[in-house]
């Protein structure tokens, strides 16, 4: 449940931002888990959109297959007659081994392979096509190459280590008086025909495009979840501003067919969060002093009239004098809200047309009073801002408990800011979905730049479901026989 500040003071301005808030951090990612949960069918779509790109990718790749030869670089031992003469043999070998990597792809290498392979390769792409190394401390090469004709690449490995063979006996280390090369070279492993392509590798581009989707689709998310200002939960409420939220009332798919959800519906958990707002505001004023309240909101369209007539319903049901007074002397809805006459009304008396008394209509077998907006004036803010505007508050004063006021949207005209100065505070309707976090902040700063006070905030529209939910869906009557018999109590 709510409650004041001890000292009295609005919390307004304390920032939680402030390294010393232990809540500051845990928010923000709670903001970022919100944007995720908000828009977590971009994440699912991007992730899914990188699967099936990778996968479409990996279709049109063309399949290549790889195959490899391995070649044994050694000294003829002929004149080795000592372990230490083998032991120079096998270093020399190791030793020149690496000039032989880059030997196998010269063009005296390259021009002899695709003259043997008959041209099925064609000679500029060849050194493309395979490489050679040597691991490291080894007399081995190894010669690797990628086709996607399979049989080729095998042809090709093959060919390759025995023109490379030639050249290093024939060419390169050659015997001196017709003696045979010192160098010999043997394919040991030939390449074999491989059976299954190596690339494309569908499980590895696969896990990619799902990883990069996602990836994707989480910083898309946050993007957009950044970029839309509006108000999701009450904990976006929370963490804009200091000003307490006073009241959470959940969406209703038929506030059409039932705007008077206390009275249509009374056990329905909205209804129930309209008397949780009530208990609340009741703490805000002193015994002896009415309580006027200014209800509005920051722009057009965020159920004000909705809220401020159910308000007002469930402060009769306890007994309180209430007077419900529609201020918003531009686009008045509050008498149809009701289903009451509304031609003559407040206009009237502020321009001496009527008496207050002959415009103000009882509803309903509690005591509350309704007084209807009238005729739409050519100048409301100078009616509403007028001695008689404060006159007319103080006459309701004497015989009401309470007092709330339908304004007009702060931001768009100075009416609620005006009417703001008569009231004891204000209170500011932000609904889930609609509002966006600078008109809520900067209504409440229009009102406590003219004097007013902002007592608090009632979020409307709060999801049932989700991370934004509210928790009083899951309220439940315990008795409901009682709570019948406390509706006629009060009703009789």
């Amino acid at each position: 449940m709510f409650q004041l500040p001890n000292d009295g003071q609005s919390r307004r301005g304390f920032s939680r931002r402030d390294p010393n808030n232990y809540n500051a951090y845990p928010m923000e990612l709670r903001t970022y888990w919100r944007m995720l949960s908000k828009n977590w069918w971009i994440v699912v779509a991007g992730t899914l959109a990188g699967l099936l790109l990778a996968l479409g990718a990996s279709a049109l790749m063309t399949p290549r297959y790889e195959s490899t030869a391995t070649l044994y670089v050694s000294v003829r031992g002929a004149n080795l007659d000592a372990s230490g003469d083998l032991f120079q043999g096998a270093s020399f070998a190791q030793t020149v081994v690496t000039s032989y990597v880059d030997i196998a792809t010269t063009a005296i290498v390259l021009d002899r392979v695709a003259e043997e392979l008959e041209g099925e390769v064609p000679r500029e792409n060849m050194h493309k096509l395979f490489n050679v190394q040597s691991p490291e401390s080894s007399s081995l090469l190894k010669i690797t190459a990628k086709h996607p004709d399979p049989q080729l690449a095998a042809d090709l490995v093959n060919t390759s280590g025995e023109v490379i063979s030639q050249v290093v006996e024939n060419d390169i280390e050659v015997g001196t008086a017709g003696d045979s090369s010192p160098v010999q070279v043997r394919l040991i492993d030939p390449g074999v025909v491989p059976a299954e392509p190596t690339s494309p590798n569908l499980a590895l581009n696969s896990a990619l495009g799902l990883l990069i989707g996602l990836a994707l689709g989480i910083a898309l998310a946050i993007l957009r979840g950044s970029l839309d200002t509006r108000i999701h939960s009450v904990a976006d409420v929370e963490e804009i501003t200091d000003v307490p939220v006073v009241g959470r009332i959940g969406h209703d798919d038929q506030i059409a067919k039932r705007p008077l959800i206390v009275h249509d519906d009374p056990r329905s958990p909205r209804a129930e969060a309209f008397r949780t707002t009530r208990t609340n505001l009741q703490f805000f004023a002193t015994n002896d002093d009415a309580r006027v309240f200014v209800v509005s909101s920051a722009s057009p369209g965020e159920g004000k009239s909705h809220v401020v007539a159910n308000l007002a319903v469930v402060l009769a049901e306890t007994g309180a004098r209430v007077a419900l007074v529609e201020a918003d002397l531009r686009r008045p809805r509050l008498a149809n809200l009701m289903g009451i006459e509304g031609a003559v009304g407040l206009s009237d008396v502020l321009i001496d047309r009527a008496p207050l008394e002959d415009v103000l209509q009882h509803w309903g077998p509690d005591n509350l009073t309704i007084l209807p907006a009238g005729q739409i004036p050519p100048n409301p803010s100078e009616l509403l801002g007028s001695p008689k505007m404060r006159a007319v508050l103080n006459t309701l004063r004497e015989n009401a408990d309470y007092i709330l006021i339908d304004a007009p949207p702060v931001l768009p005209v100075t009416d609620a800011a005006v009417l703001s100065t008569h009231a004891s505070g204000s209170l500011l309707i932000s609904s889930i979905g609609h509002t966006r976090q600078q008109d809520l902040e900067q209504a409440i700063d229009s009102l406590e730049n003219v004097g007013g006070k902002v007592l608090g905030v009632i979020v409307n529209q709060v999801p049932m479901r989700g991370s934004g939910s509210s928790r009083y869906n899951s309220y439940k009557y315990v008795d409901t026989v009682e709570s019948d018999k406390s509706r006629v109590s009060r009703v009789a």
